[in-house]
């Protein structure tokens, strides 16, 4: 693509604005919204690189969604899923369009739940029911005839369909003791914003991740991070789980009995905080997320 500064520009607009779009469709691919945001981060890495190159980008939209789709069948086989990508029966059935009853059932399915879908069938339904694409846009993102689409997204509908209906009676895993008790000694110090024992807390060469802001590394830089959370009251932290893992849940301080508003993820080696993921400034990363509040 040539370097035109204007259209850079452009994409870079485009992008912000359509993340929370990209990171909707990586997540129900992956199954995690903190595994769909790394989906994303790489999906946008290849985007960026590719705006180097000679071919015009016809429609950025769609581009977009290719390289997301894209990656995450990469993720799915780096993970060593074996699951079908294409549908070798191509059939002339009518893929139409739900009622809106139907596509908020289907957009309000679990992550778990659309992870029982093989991969063709999960792509075309979150491509078409959740994020609304078209079947000519469904084909070009995915790379598949129509019959194909059509047959996967039947498929698709109907088995969500049957899995949404069975009881959802499986155990989930809770915390360790040892997540547990760091979490809430996190927990205990930044509630009562005692910042110089969480700064205790820390590894000399500790990162954060800002997630869509920024990125620090070092004591020294990341105590701005808990300067700057000092300053601002619309923060209560408590501990839980994101998607099954260890996590901090934030909530509006009026509205503790609400749904979290952004998690944090907290990564410790020898028994020093090494990486703070802060969902802060992502907080549609948190969209479709199971958040558990630790009961221990």
């Amino acid at each position: 693509m040539a370097t035109d500064p204007a259209a850079a520009v452009d994409i870079e607009a485009l992008l912000a604005r359509m993340r929370p779009q990209l990171h909707r469709y990586c997540a129900r691919m992956v199954g995690s919204v903190i595994d769909g945001e790394d989906v994303l981060q790489d999906a946008l890495i290849k985007a960026m690189a590719a705006l180097q190159s000679a071919s015009p980008v016809v429609n950025p939209q769609g581009w977009l969604f290719r390289i997301a789709h894209n990656t995450a069948l990469d993720f799915l086989r780096r993970r060593n899923r074996q699951e079908a990508l294409h549908s070798a029966e191509e059939v002339d059935m009518i893929a139409g369009q739900l009622d809106d009853v139907e596509s908020r059932q289907i957009a309000a399915t679990s992550l778990r739940t659309f992870m029982r879908l093989p991969v063709a069938q999960r792509s075309s339904v979150i491509l078409m029911d959740v994020l609304g694409c078209s079947l000519a846009e469904v084909c070009d993102i995915m790379d598949f005839s129509l019959p194909a689409v059509k047959a996967a997204l039947n498929r698709g509908r109907t088995q969500l369909r049957e899995l949404a209906a069975e009881p959802d009676d499986a155990p989930q895993p809770g915390l360790s003791e040892t997540d547990r008790a760091r979490l809430n000694a996190y927990v205990g110090h930044f509630n009562a914003r005692d910042f110089d024992a969480i700064r205790a807390m820390i590894a000399d060469d500790v990162r954060l991740e800002l997630v869509n802001r920024t990125r620090l590394k070092g004591k020294a830089a990341v105590s701005t991070y808990f300067g700057n959370y000092s300053k601002i009251n619309n923060w209560h932290l408590v501990t839980g789980q994101v998607d099954g893992r260890p996590a901090i849940l934030v909530f509006d301080p009026s509205e503790l009995n609400g749904r979290p508003k952004y998690f944090v993820l907290l990564n410790w080696s020898a028994d020093k905080l090494a990486t703070i993921r802060d969902f802060r400034h992502a907080a549609y990363v948190i969209d479709g997320a199971e958040c558990v509040v630790d009961q221990g």
